[in-house]
């Protein structure tokens, strides 16, 4: 049985990604995980951060999860810092966590960004899909959202049942 876990990288953790990656969660049985609620320190060539959240979250994850969707803001005009601290963090994995690193070829990614407007610019899923390539992983898509008067609107809400229900195809 495939397990879905949505990583939400955002500064707020009640902020419009929540409301997204909730609606999301609902909608199909997915778990999620809010990168707010943990201590990641930044990479460092030394692993002075050897002791944080990182390495038991990200063994947890790799352990119980098939497929993991990165959720983020759009914070000038890329994901959100708290995300990409993760995404950096996965060099400990390639470094020093050999094993474990190897465990996510072969498991899915995708990835929701979120913003005020329907105004994705172009490459910002870039380091999304290339670091789905560098890790041996499948990229299943992403998909944009927003947020209007604090609501998610029909039209997203349709985008959000088709990627959800294309992801689920694709495992």
């Amino acid at each position: 049985m495939n397990r879905t876990v949505i990583i939400q990288g955002s500064s707020r953790s009640d902020g419009d990604t929540n409301k997204i990656v909730s609606y999301i969660a609902e909608y199909s049985d997915a778990d999620i995980i809010d990168l707010a609620t943990k201590h990641i320190g930044h990479y460092d060539y030394n692993y002075k951060n050897k002791n944080d959240d990182f390495i038991p979250l990200i063994t947890d994850i790799i352990n119980t999860y098939d497929t993991i969707i990165f959720a983020t803001p759009v914070y000038w005009y890329s994901m959100s810092g708290i995300l990409k601290v993760f995404f950096d963090r996965i060099s400990d994995l390639i470094r020093i966590h050999k094993d474990t690193g190897r465990k996510l070829r072969g498991k899915n990614m995708a990835m929701i960004s979120t913003s005020n407007h329907d105004d994705l610019k172009t490459g910002f899923t870039m380091p999304f899909i290339e670091s789905a390539n560098y890790l041996g992983m499948n990229y299943l898509g992403d998909i944009h959202t927003y947020i209007e008067n604090d609501t998610i609107n029909d039209e997203v809400k349709n985008r959000l049942h088709h990627f959800v229900e294309t992801i689920k195809k694709a495992i």
